[in-house]
């Protein structure tokens, strides 16, 4: 229960949430006045009055009243032409996409108002000390906590980034309009800023018109890095740092970061052909250059800054060696080329040799290059051919561009001396590109004039001479990755380019080091300590990349391999011989792929993908995460496949490669596979090759991942929850027994049904002993931009992670009080699964009123991801994935997949006598607590007449009787999770959400019945791109109005 006071601040906040939404409404309200005209609008104002009396009837227990209204609100909606429809659809989802950004303010606005924010690191260190922890001991688990968010890219965002950016910048508004000081005319001024931005939302097309490509979707990953997360993080840290010294007093030390990031865009291939091993490439090296590009900016700025001449010792002898190093290497220039002005070859050490020293015949060149005396002062020298490719330095992904050498711009019929003029201008014109602007330092003459002039001795502006040098460096690394992607040859001296983030940190460290003994702590703590914690947080390539992919393709890569080798098939081999053969050539020293076997191309994406990993190392990836494993096995062969790959690499280039191994993470999804998983790892864990292995190369870390998805669609969302905890208990078990650290992998959804919720809640929950100052965790799809889409809301979100963490660490979560609790849950859980597989797998008649039931069908025109939406080809619900199957139920309001056999469970387990024992348990025990409250805030978004209107209009009259049986079922679960949970309705312990989601009513619930009319006429006219366009933009309003899709 939250006090008092929280109560007065919700209470104020939402009256500010609340002006902010009339804002809107009103402005969006004006917009389309002026863009669709009044009459119109006065069609949509009624619409909106009737769903908002049907909702108010329906709040004050009027039924029949609220279902007159909303037949009557059905029978308005199916009157409109095509083109009206539309056109509300479109109104109501941007009016709903503008409530969005104004409970994001909400949010934002309720952190400020609060002078201790509940679960912020100074709420809970404060807690953690009161309630006994020494401050050393807080210390020490702050400093050795690893948290790692892994950004991944399933197909949940909805919004186009277009409008992404265009809701930011309305965000930005509303903050600024907070502002006390803020005059008349500002405001105005400001009103005017709003009305832009919401006509031109209304001028943008919502719908996606191609599928994003994979290299699309980490780049998407990686703007949310620039517009928030980096700029979150310093702040984030500072907030750590500065509780730390509160109540422990000391700060957090400036390179430790209790979390960083990861990601799958580019690097899960699970069930995707179009993540290539040459995109997973593209992609690291992309990120790694936006990572250099981002720092080159900051030390930009950090040498406008650091101004100052004091400095301590080691950074003056480390300025003084830069400038020697420097009038060394131009020395070097003179000598080489005296024919050449020494300022036309500075900082220009290795072109200038290479360029030929003779202009073909009849060259042309624009004619503002010619020289009036007939001689150039210049060396002649040629001009590169056709073949000759200069890397487009306009974007990374950019095809080069050929450089024309013929056809005259200003004259059809030059004489020879005018052609010999323009041969001389043009050796000028490509000396001085050649010279300056594709030198490996990266300098030209327009950059030098934006910074500031080089001292001549070390004495005056050490900090700027020794940056200046970090840059140089940065930018010739950039220039490496910029030929690594063009495929350009890129045999580059190690030691004039970074490749690890302690390369960076190490001058950056020294400038830090100098200023605080000089007396310049509070410069020293400013913007380079923001830049030294970026460097800790996000290395050289801002997210590592993750590499999934399903264990059957590597049995299928070892198949060939072994049947090359005349050893027979690997895949029909038992376990113990699999284990026997992996183990020996793990073990052995030579390669074992021969290197002229001719494989299959999906064996040979298999093996160029390890090659990639091979290439650019641990240093650029993450781990190598295998979905569907079931056996020891599956660990094995990949690290058989990567061990085979590294060793040809190196043969290859002579020497060891870079970084080391992956981390290999198998990923536990089906009920089957999670009963199993303690006794895969264990069986791991017993192989002494392998413990070894843990042990030397990765720290004697075991990092396990279980699947939240397809383990609820398999078997529902709460026998799902009690197999996933059994399952990281007897990991956390079976690790312990061999004396290995265990990392849980949780790849949770942004929905209830595939693992989602509220983030505070799911860690807390968590099995005693599983969160051990670690944790991996998934964000996905719309919850990527919602949780860290803005750089407040994101500080709030990795707080929220490190105490979460913390607490679980410290203060782990009780177990079941009681062994009959197990046994209850054991019991819940049976009866729940099989009431859920009764359903959705055994009754013949789900599958096709699934189909008519939901947009499902219609969803794989959404365009909003790379990956196809069924695994195989098949129409079943097996092969259907996770994603597209929640959101097809969240689109009807039925919610089916989280709460499906929960009722039937709890059900049982009453009427058998048990209610009080389960009021107890959710009390006393975090775990059923959680998936009590989680399950209830799924109900509270459900609606059975929104439900029943889909059934009654698209399901055939011999599957109607199915939907009624559901829709009852689903009211006997809210009725049983409130008995357990002691709330009068859905959502009574959360009264913000339940407030939020009143509000949204009146303009989701008509989209819901347009979405029906529209789905009932595009049913009867497939090939209607108009009404395929107005039943997507209803897709489009309902997940902005559920807040998630799957």
């Amino acid at each position: 229960m939250t006090d008092t006071t929280d109560d007065i601040a919700e209470e104020i906040s939402f009256q500010s949430f609340e002006d902010d939404c009339r804002l809107l409404g009103s402005l969006l309200n004006d917009v389309l006045h002026r863009e669709v005209g009044p009459r119109f609008m006065e069609k949509v104002e009624r619409i909106r009055i009737l769903a908002q009396s049907a909702c108010n009837m329906r709040a004050a227990g009027i039924e029949d009243t609220a279902e007159l209204l909303e037949k009557q609100l059905a029978t308005e909606l199916s009157k409109m032409d095509l083109e009206e429809g539309l056109t509300l659809a479109r109104a109501c989802s941007h009016y709903l996409n503008l409530m969005g950004i104004a409970e994001t303010q909400h949010r934002v606005r309720k952190q400020r108002s609060l002078s201790r924010l509940s679960k912020s690191c100074d709420d809970i260190f404060h807690q953690l000390v009161q309630g006994g922890v020494s401050p050393n001991d807080l210390y020490n688990a702050v400093c050795k906590q690893e948290v790692e968010i892994v950004l991944t890219a399933h197909p949940t965002q909805i919004n186009r980034r277009t409008l992404q950016y265009k809701h930011i910048r309305i965000a930005h508004l509303l903050e600024y309009n907070d502002r006390p000081d803020l005059g008349h005319e500002d405001r105005e001024m400001l009103i005017e800023d709003l009305v832009r931005e919401i006509t031109s939302i209304w001028q943008t097309d919502e719908l996606r018109r191609h599928k994003p490509t994979p290299v699309d979707e980490a780049r998407a990953g990686l703007n949310i890095v620039e517009q928030s997360l980096w700029k979150a993080i310093p702040h984030y840290l500072r907030r750590v740092s500065n509780a730390l010294k509160k109540h422990t007093g000391r700060p957090l030390p400036l390179t430790c970061t209790p979390i960083r990031f990861g990601s799958w865009m580019g690097g899960d291939r699970d069930g995707n052909p179009n993540v290539t091993a040459n995109v997973t490439r593209n992609v690291s090296l992309l990120s790694r250059w936006m990572a250099i590009d981002l720092y080159i900016r900051e030390i930009d700025s950090l040498r406008f800054e650091l101004s100052m001449n004091q400095c301590n010792a080691a950074l003056s002898r480390l300025a003084h060696e830069i400038l020697e190093k420097e009038t060394s290497s131009e020395d070097r220039h003179d000598i080489w080329s005296p024919s050449v002005q020494r300022n036309q070859l500075k900082n220009h050490p290795s072109h200038a040799p290479n360029l030929p020293t003779q202009l073909p015949a009849r060259a042309d060149l624009p004619s503002c290059t010619e020289c009036k005396s007939g001689e150039s002062q210049y060396p002649r020298l040629d001009l590169p051919g056709r073949e000759y490719m200069p890397l487009n330095r306009q974007g990374v992904s950019g095809s080069p561009s050929k450089l024309p050498i013929k056809g005259n711009l200003h004259n059809n019929s030059p004489t020879t001396a005018t052609a010999n003029t323009a041969s001389f201008s043009s050796a000028q014109l490509v000396a001085k590109r050649k010279l300056f602007s594709e030198n490996k330092i990266g300098r030209t003459s327009f950059q030098k004039l934006l910074e500031p002039s080089q001292p001549l001795r070390p004495g005056i502006a050490p900090y700027r001479i020794v940056l200046g040098n970090v840059k140089e460096m940065l930018m010739k690394t950039q220039r490496r990755l910029e030929l690594l992607i063009e495929g350009l040859p890129c045999e580059t001296d190690p030691s004039e380019y970074y490749e690890s983030p302690n390369q960076l940190m190490e001058p950056l460290v020294l400038c830090y080091d100098s200023l605080q003994s000089s007396g310049s702590g509070v410069l020293a703590d400013g913007r380079l300590a923001d830049l030294i914690r970026r460097v800790a947080t996000f290395g050289m390539v801002l997210l590592k990349l993750d590499l999934r992919q399903e264990s059957g393709r590597h049995a299928e890569t070892l198949d060939e391999i072994t049947r090359y080798l005349d050893m027979g098939t690997y895949s029909e081999w038992e376990e113990e011989k699999k284990i026997e053969f992996l183990i020996r050539e793990l073990k052995g020293k030579r390669p074992l792929v021969p290197l002229s076997i001719e494989v299959v191309p999906d064996v040979k994406e298999v093996l160029d993908t390890l090659r990639v990993a091979a290439e650019l190392g641990s240093d650029s990836f993450g781990a190598y995460v295998i979905s569907m494993a079931s056996n020891a096995s599956d660990v094995l062969a990949v690290e058989l496949l990567q061990k085979d790959s590294r060793l040809a690499l190196s043969g290859e280039l002579g020497r060891p490669c870079p970084g080391g191994t992956l981390r290999v993470v198998p990923l536990f999804e089906t009920v089957k596979d999670l009963r199993g998983a303690g006794s895969v790892i264990r069986k791991l864990l017993s192989i002494d090759w392998y413990r070894e292995h843990i042990i030397k190369n990765h720290n004697g870390h075991q990092e396990v991942m279980v699947g939240y998805s397809d383990s609820g669609k398999d078997a529902g969302r709460f026998t799902a929850a009690w197999e996933l905890y059994k399952a990281q208990e007897d990991v956390v078990a079976a690790c312990k027994e061999y004396g290995i650290k265990v990392t849980l992998f949780h790849g949770r959804g942004g929905s209830i049904g595939r693992g989602g919720g509220p983030t505070y809640l799911a860690i807390q929950s968590q099995p005693p002993g599983s969160v051990m100052g670690t944790l991996r965790s998934t964000e996905q799809g719309e919850m990527v931009q919602a949780k860290f889409g803005l750089p407040q809301i994101a500080v709030r979100q990795l707080e929220i992670y490190t105490t979460a963490v913390l607490l679980a660490t410290m203060r782990p979560p009780l177990p079941p009080r009681e062994e009959k609790w197990r046994n209850l849950m054991e019991e819940i859980s049976n009866v729940s699964c099989q009431n859920y597989r009764d359903t959705v797998y055994e009754n013949p008649e789900f599958l096709n009123y699934f189909h008519e039931a939901t947009p499902q069908a219609e969803l794989g025109f959404l365009n909003i991801g790379s990956r196809p939406t069924r695994r195989k080809s098949s129409i079943g619900i097996g092969d259907l994935r996770a994603i597209p199957w929640v959101f097809a139920w969240t689109q009807t309001r039925f919610v089916l997949p989280a709460w499906l056999g929960v009722g039937a469970g709890l059900k049982r387990a009453c009427e058998e006598g048990h209610t009080e024992e389960l009021r107890a348990m959710y009390k006393e025990w975090p775990f059923f607590q959680s998936t009590i409250d989680l399950i209830e805030m799924v109900l509270g978004k459900a609606d059975v007449s929104i439900a029943k209107h889909y059934d009654e209009v698209l399901v055939a009259e011999s599957r109607q009787e199915l939907g009624g049986q559901l829709r009852k079922e689903l009211m006997v679960t809210e009725k049983y999770v409130l008995v357990v949970s002691g709330h009068e309705k859905p959502l009574e312990n959360n009264r913000s959400l339940r407030k939020l989601i009143e509000s949204r009513l009146p303009y989701l619930n008509p989209i819901h019945m347009l979405q029906v009319e529209i789905l009932k006429r595009l049913r009867c006219d497939n090939e209607n791109h108009k009404l395929r366009d107005a039943l997507l933009i209803t897709i489009n309003g309902i997940a902005a109005g559920m807040k998630n899709t799957g």
